[in-house]
């Protein structure tokens, strides 16, 4: 292919009304954006277009007057609602025409199976007029590559399968080629303790300074499951020289934000956790209310974590605190089974009758209903008790439904065992 303008942004257009319901995903733009941006093209945009000839017509010129690159997967199949091929077509004010060679290639592969082609499959055979065709090697339906005026137009089959195999080559040769030599780098860095706007308070004056010079550093704020993921990316074509960047660009931010970072590699919390109570030989046992063993899941979703994982207890009823960790019934009477006085009777008396190093306990209203105006839905008490110290004891009012609840609870639990292990 004759090398023409170069390749920097890319939109993904996924073609068909089923990514539009509930029961399919695109899946095909995440691996598309990683082998895009191996090569220093950038995925600007993606969007699903159900088989609306029209409408798809329509998404692929805007996309052509946006990117560099656009590429199509899904709607390449021989049924009328596979209508990838004649948007094309229009979007280009192109006619198309019947390839005899993909033709024969189809036929031989119904041959192969002992079955005559059906008439319908002539479809895929239809190739818009510039179209250098793309053989497929595990499927019936062919690829396009088109050049339309500098801007490159590739049509991939939806099954993943076919369509890494067909775009691997394509990543290798024709858009290496054309690539700027430029490649992503990325950093990152996960905070907990901290809202996405308290975050963005301290980040965004350090990271607004960046946005200058000839080699800016992209940031994006957001916030997951019980924590906020600051993510920094730059395009260069100096490895060294972005690395360096991004690791000093990582170190103010922080400084800024001590403590409350537990990872810059994505490193989830529980196996944050799991490494320093074996570096330090610990081990750790846990009373659980309303997380119902959710802690306890997690942590002994750590590979290993039979070294420093005791065992623990799901506590749901106030009997059963009292029978399972020891709870006074006259503490809870007073204090009532979400609080703090709970929750450190929890952690000791796991601690205690277990005898681990480490005890936590958690009591709390998940919802959607039990709360009160003192103890509001999402209402919980977690204690944590090691070998130094005293007890570690906090309230904290945690939004969202029931589900979103214990996940925070347990987030919360275990950055406080953390802490707790850090500080001492």
């Amino acid at each position: 292919m004759e090398k023409t303008a170069q390749l920097r942004s890319a939109e993904v257009i996924a073609v068909g009304s089923e990514l539009l319901g509930t029961t399919r995903v695109d899946t095909n733009s995440l691996y598309l954006s990683g082998r895009l941006g191996s090569i220093g093209i950038q995925l600007r945009a993606k969007s699903v277009v159900g088989d609306d000839r029209g409408a798809l017509a329509d998404v692929l010129r805007g996309a052509l007057d946006r990117a560099d690159l656009v590429v199509l997967t899904g709607g390449l199949g021989p049924t009328d609602d596979d209508v990838t091929r004649d948007a094309v077509a229009d979007a280009l004010g192109v006619p198309m025409y019947e390839d005899a060679a993909i033709v024969e290639r189809i036929r031989a592969r119904f041959a192969r199976r002992g079955l005559q082609m059906p008439e319908v499959n002539r479809k895929q055979a239809l190739v818009p007029r510039g179209a250098t065709v793309l053989p497929n090697a595990l499927g019936s339906a062919p690829g396009l590559i088109i050049d339309h005026g500098g801007r490159l137009l590739i049509l991939l089959p939806g099954p993943p399968r076919e369509l890494q195999a067909m775009f691997e080559p394509l990543l290798e040769g024709a858009l290496k080629e054309r690539a700027t030599g430029e490649r992503l780098y990325q950093a990152a860095l996960f905070v907990v303790g901290r809202s996405e706007s308290h975050v963005e308070e301290i980040a965004q004056p350090i990271y607004s300074r960046w946005r200058e010079g000839s080699a800016p550093i992209e940031t994006t704020i957001l916030a997951a499951p019980g924590q906020i993921e600051l993510h920094l990316s730059m395009r260069s074509d100096d490895p060294e020289g972005a690395e360096r960047l991004l690791a000093e660009a990582r170190a103010q931010l922080a400084d800024a934000l001590g403590g409350d970072v537990f990872s810059f590699g994505g490193t989830p919390m529980e196996s944050i956790v799991g490494e320093l109570l074996d570096r330090r030989n610990l081990t750790i046992t846990v009373a659980e209310s309303c997380t119902g063993g959710l802690l306890l899941s997690r942590l002994t979703d750590v590979p290993g974590s039979s070294k420093w994982v005791l065992g623990g207890i799901v506590a749901y009823s106030n009997a059963s605190k009292t029978l399972f960790a020891g709870v006074a019934a006259s503490m809870i009477d007073a204090h009532g089974a979400v609080s703090e006085p709970v929750a450190v009777a929890l952690a000791e008396g796991i601690r205690a009758r277990v005898g681990s190093d480490i005890g936590v306990g958690i009591t709390g209203i998940a919802g959607p209903s039990g709360g009160t105006p003192a103890k509001p839905v999402g209402t919980v008490a977690i204690a944590v008790i090691g070998p130094d110290g005293p007890a570690r004891v906090r309230t904290v009012w945690l939004p969202g439904g029931r589900t979103q609840v214990k996940f925070n609870a347990t987030q919360t639990a275990l950055d406080m065992v953390r802490r707790n292990l850090v500080a001492t």
